[in-house]
């Protein structure tokens, strides 16, 4: 199963503060032991709201709101892509990882949906196929 590894944003990580030498070199070695392990797909850090903007869809109209935004308890910091043989695994393994923030932090893991979870709506598997021959062309 892949899953997405939330890492949710902080006053300091919405602050622009950049973790210090000894947590990017912890974060080194844990993200080692996840692609050692074969578990790692991705994973990025974000720049804070400020840097970004929100595109917010109504009907026909696109309204952009550029950052920062007000709720940092609603925005992350960063992410992983890791595939796993369940939820409990990714569980395990982030709970093996140094904390990304100065003070507390925080974590979601969500599932991300494979294609086969479309096949109710996609009863011939055109679109199933469509979808893979776009993965394929972005894997080169």
């Amino acid at each position: 199963m892949k899953v997405m590894v939330v890492i949710k944003a902080s006053p300091d990580s919405e602050a622009g503060k950049l973790p210090s030498t000894d947590l990017l070199e912890a974060m080194g070695k844990f993200n080692q032991q996840l692609v050692d392990a074969g578990v790692m797909l991705a994973g990025e850090g974000l720049k804070p709201s400020s840097a970004g903007a929100r595109v917010r869809f109504q009907g026909d109209e696109r309204i952009v709101t550029d950052g920062p935004f007000a709720e940092t308890k609603e925005l992350i910091a960063g992410f992983w892509l890791w595939q796993v043989g369940s939820l409990q695994e990714a569980i395990d393994w982030l709970k093996k990882c140094p904390s990304p923030m100065e003070g507390d932090s925080e974590f979601e893991i969500r599932p991300v949906y494979e294609m086969d979870d479309f096949a109710e709506n996609d009863p011939t598997g055109e679109i199933r196929a469509h979808e893979q021959q776009l993965r394929d062309q972005l894997a080169g």
